[in-house]
């Protein structure tokens, strides 16, 4: 692919490797990068470790070439030397190589060869669910040459790990929407939420938060997830069968928070909240919990913030802002927001990724597992 008429460099090859492709906020921060980056002048191939149906087709409704290594791994938190060994042909002639989550990063360590910069990026907390990888990590992290990491935990995990503070990176995504309109005949007043229906995003929560209000509005909670079929039975249990509406997962929140009395997220656990952010650059009050990165987020006024799993002073909060009191001035709120538009971030990353394969040696030779 060309690069930018002004630019002169030549175009650079990035393999962007992922530990499972679905319809989340990761995927989507790391699809919108490899879009914008075309105008950089970067090629983007993709490998995922897992991949959903939905996952594959919505890389290809951003045009970015994918190809599969299993189902159902758990490849976001698992190290498999299958998958390396996967990798090591498909990597060998990028020009730099971008995994995202631990699997995957571990994976690219033991594939890519010496002279191919290796960065990572964990955009979320590590829990390990699926057994303690801590010796593999601190093994692989040795290889990276830089690591993004989104939010305080994730940070705190790359620390951990031994990582030099020089290699320690700001994750930023990119948020489109901002100029959404909102769509005809959504219901106003509303609230919104927008998010995988997980016990970690707190959907839950803001259900018994809307059942404690004398009138609640109607709310739309954006997304699918697990807690699909429990959210619409609690939802009749508390009396909100008409109040409460599920139009799935969408590509494009923004035209159903545009326009909404209060963005609302509820999280239990939250490195750094896309709805949120797309909430403010539409002017829209939020109200969020005040844990990990949200506090950042919504901090300086920009957003009202509460304590985790309180469902009484969520209510309270959402109350006030529906009635006007203590709504946040729109401007920071903006202004914090234009921060991840797409002409902003593409260039930041663009910068590392060129000033790493810039430093790398050319020497490449076949590379071998991490311990």
């Amino acid at each position: 692919m060309a690069d930018g008429p002004s630019t002169g460099r030549r175009p650079l090859t990035i393999a962007r490797v992922i530990g499972v492709l679905e319809r989340g906020g990761a995927q989507l921060s790391a699809l919108r990068l490899s879009a914008a980056l075309r105008s950089e002048g970067f090629v983007t191939r993709l490998y995922a470790g897992d991949a959903t149906d939905e996952g594959i087709a919505l890389a290809t409704a951003f045009g970015v070439p994918v190809e599969t290594f299993a189902r159902n791994a758990h490849l976001q938190w698992v190290p498999s030397t299958d998958f390396a060994e996967w990798l090591r042909s498909r990597l060998a002639d990028a020009d730099l190589v971008h995994a995202h989550m631990f699997g995957a990063w571990w994976a690219a360590a033991a594939a890519v060869p010496d002279g191919v910069p290796l960065v990572a990026s964990e955009h979320n907390a590590v829990t390990w669910p699926y057994g303690d990888h801590v010796t593999q990590a601190r093994a692989a992290a040795g290889r990276l040459a830089a690591f993004f990491t989104h939010g305080p935990a994730a940070r705190a995990f790359a620390v951990s790990l031994g990582v030099p503070a020089g290699r320690l990176l700001e994750g930023r995504s990119i948020i489109e929407g901002f100029d959404a309109r909102a769509l005809p005949g959504l219901p106003c007043p509303r609230v919104t939420f927008a998010g995988r229906l997980h016990p970690e995003k707190g959907p839950d929560v803001l259900l018994e938060a809307l059942a404690m209000l004398p009138d609640p509005p109607a709310t739309l909670l954006l997304g699918d997830g697990p807690l699909r079929e429990s959210l619409t039975a609690r939802s009749r249990a508390l009396g909100l069968a008409d109040r409460i509406h599920l139009p799935g997962w969408v590509r494009s929140p923004g035209s159903y928070i545009a326009g909404a009395s209060v963005h609302v997220v509820p999280s239990r656990e939250e490195a750094w909240s896309q709805s949120a952010v797309l909430a403010l650059g539409l002017g829209v009050p939020v109200v969020g919990s005040a844990v990990e990165g949200l506090p950042v987020t919504l901090g300086q006024g920009r957003g009202v913030l509460v304590p985790s799993e309180d469902p009484e002073k969520l209510a309270r909060a959402i109350d006030e802002l529906l009635h006007g009191r203590g709504v946040p001035d729109p401007g920071p709120g903006r202004i914090y927001a234009e921060r991840f538009s797409p002409e902003r971030i593409a260039p930041y990353y663009a910068d590392t990724y060129r000033r790493l394969t810039h430093e790398e040696r050319p020497t490449r030779r076949r590379a071998q597992a991490p311990e």
